[in-house]
């Protein structure tokens, strides 16, 4: 039999007996919830012409070729994605398909767990502030989550949870290195030469996140995540094959006019980059992030694994003065990072409104 919930036993149910949304599933609920049905304007359905929308390939970039006879070719390949549509599919990344497997797999094996084993990884009592399972309140999202933030090795090793701190940690050094070098070809083209002082400055932040997207009994009132832009510098995506992100087109072209959400469809093996906000401001405005959501299905639960690289909390981010030089003046002015995702998370979704927070605007 179902449970019946009003606001605060929901709250209990899902938050403080860890029962995630995933729980509320299993429970047998039939109707979503009043507290998560979104406003008519943030839902992601046939109105908003979401579902019925064309689907569109995505850039798809060999960045093997970096090192062969196409290395010319492939840097421009990425530099357009960069400037244009913000996101793009890399194969021969050099991240083993196995490991793409197993990472989903653990993501599984987490939230399939009973609700007390995830629990021991709520915030306030996790045995470590950098793992934490939950992070939301009700009604935001129709997700769960575990959030890992990489301090060490062995913290790692200590902390993390046993069902994915391996393939987790192995997943986030391979993908350090694949950032860096998108990172390196994207910011020789300003002008700039990556060094370790660099890379630390502005990809120094790393995090992983273990989403999962429980089934929805109307997938139209619900909402996976709101649109918003990511506020670091590079994010990798591991996805499965269910689908369900959607990108907002952000000039008339190839891929759509402005305005329009997509639909990105999976493609098996590859990985999913996209520009965060933190890298269209060191640019100038060339690079662009770009304002993202994802739907959620009433027959399938969906994983996705998403490693974020952003910049150390004390970083100053600001246009790089090479750019600016050349630019003739500064589009963003400087502000620490810290203080940009404070902003950025006091606002929520609310697409790529957060760089409202830095724009210069002319007299």
């Amino acid at each position: 039999m179902a449970l019946h919930f009003d606001t605060i036993n929901l709250f209990d149910f899902v938050v403080k007996e860890g029962n995630g949304v995933k729980g509320l599933i299993e429970s047998g609920l039939s109707k979503v919830p009043d507290v998560y049905i979104q406003p008519v304007d943030q839902r992601i359905n046939k109105t908003n012409n979401i579902i019925d929308a064309q689907i569109v390939q995505l850039p798809l970039i060999d960045i093997s070729e970096l090192d062969g006879p196409q290395h010319d070719q492939v840097e421009k390949a990425l530099v357009k994605a960069a400037e244009t549509v913000g996101f793009f599919h890399v194969v021969n990344h050099g991240l083993p398909i196995q490991l793409l497997e197993e990472l989903k797999d653990a993501a599984h094996m987490f939230f399939n767990q009973p609700a007390e084993k995830k629990l021991v990884y709520q915030k306030g009592v996790s045995p470590s502030p950098l793992v934490v399972y939950g992070g939301t309140t009700v009604g935001h999202k129709w997700r769960d989550n575990l959030m890992i933030i990489y301090n060490s090795d062995d913290d790692a090793y200590k902390y993390w949870p046993d069902q994915c701190k391996e393939v987790v940690l192995k997943y986030m050094k391979t993908s350090t290195e694949l950032a860096r070098r998108i990172l390196e070809v994207l910011v020789k083209h300003l002008g700039v030469e990556l060094d370790d002082s660099m890379e630390e400055t502005y990809m120094g932040l790393r995090l992983v996140s273990l989403n999962y997207y429980p089934t929805s009994p109307d997938p139209e009132l619900t909402v996976g995540i709101g649109k918003h832009s990511d506020i670091g510098t590079l994010t990798i995506l591991v996805q499965d094959d269910i689908g369900g992100l959607s990108i907002k087109v952000q000039e008339d072209g190839e891929f759509g006019k402005e305005g329009e959400w997509i639909e990105v469809p999976p493609i098996p093996g590859a990985l999913l980059i996209n520009i965060g906000d933190a890298l269209q401001i060191l640019s100038n405005g060339k690079y662009r992030s770009v304002e993202h959501r994802v739907r959620n299905t009433n027959t399938q639960s969906r994983v996705s694994v998403p490693c974020f690289f952003n910049p150390g909390s004390m970083a100053k981010i600001a246009p790089l003065p090479k750019v600016v030089e050349k630019d003739g003046k500064a589009k963003y002015k400087e502000c620490l990072f810290q203080d940009y995702g404070s902003h950025a998370f006091a606002q929520g979704y609310q697409g790529k409104k957060n760089l409202d927070f830095v724009k210069i605007t002319s007299p």
